[in-house]
């Protein structure tokens, strides 16, 4: 049922994705990428599947700093500023951070000097016992969100830089169980409860990716953004915008 779908998806017949599975028939480039196209294969795997093919690969992997992906970085610096003073960073395939808004620094200067050398690794930044874990009131809910993501771009990538990290992060102290009471009817999604040494702040995360991305490591990044979840949260990040200000 699922090879007649890709088929039927891709335009072409079972039987000839049949033949082109089991070797029986060599798909042309074009072949190569309409199925990975209806696959939603990322852009670096469809450049290793024509490689495998026997194809020259298509989609360019230019550094964010290439003049040709200028106006790209334009609008990451812009959506970044424009989320001030709630935070927002933008990460690699790795969760490595690429750059974030003056509203991130604050966090970045709760964790140890180590975790803070570059390349700052956002996940290790969080959940490691001298990152921001200690102050993550929610840790085990936030770190099984974390970890449902990381799983997921392992299982789309294979990527085995990413299957190492998931192998220390799940080595960290895991946190206490949030009891039932910590679950309020009203959330709709699963926040990121931080204290700030008295204060406690309540954010929710969105994630922005660039639409028809034709450069590997445009495809590759994420914007990450956080939102106040209450009245009280948003009072206190307008409050350190202003104090830092």
């Amino acid at each position: 049922m699922a090879q007649l779908q890709v088929a039927l998806q891709a335009g072409i017949s079972a039987r000839h994705l049949s033949f082109l599975e089991t070797g029986r028939s060599r798909p042309s480039r074009d072949m190569v990428l309409n199925l990975a196209e209806h696959l939603d294969v990322p852009l670096r795997e469809r450049n290793q599947l024509l490689l495998a093919a026997g194809f020259a690969p298509v989609f360019r992997e230019r550094p964010l700093g290439d003049p040709a992906l200028a106006r790209a970085k334009e609008a990451i610096e812009r959506l970044l500023a424009a989320h001030e003073p709630y935070p927002a960073l933008a990460i690699d395939r790795h969760w490595n951070l690429v750059a974030a808004n003056r509203a991130v620094a604050p966090l970045l200067a709760l964790i140890s000097p180590a975790l803070q050398l570059p390349p700052i690794n956002v996940l290790r930044a969080s959940l490691h016992p001298e990152g921001l874990a200690p102050r993550i009131t929610n840790l085990t809910e936030w770190r099984g969100h974390l970890f449902a993501r990381l799983r997921h771009q392992i299982d789309v990538t294979g990527d085995p830089v990413l299957l190492e990290l998931l192998g220390e992060l799940q080595n960290y102290p895991p946190g206490q169980e949030a009891s039932p009471a910590d679950h309020r009817e009203a959330e709709f999604v699963v926040p990121l409860r931080l204290d700030l040494g008295g204060s406690s702040v309540n954010l929710i995360s969105t994630t922005m990716v660039f639409g028809a991305p034709l450069d590997v490591t445009l495809s590759e990044l994420a914007l990450e953004t956080f939102f106040p979840a209450d009245a009280d949260s948003a009072a206190l990040l307008h409050s350190l915008s202003t104090n830092r200000g």
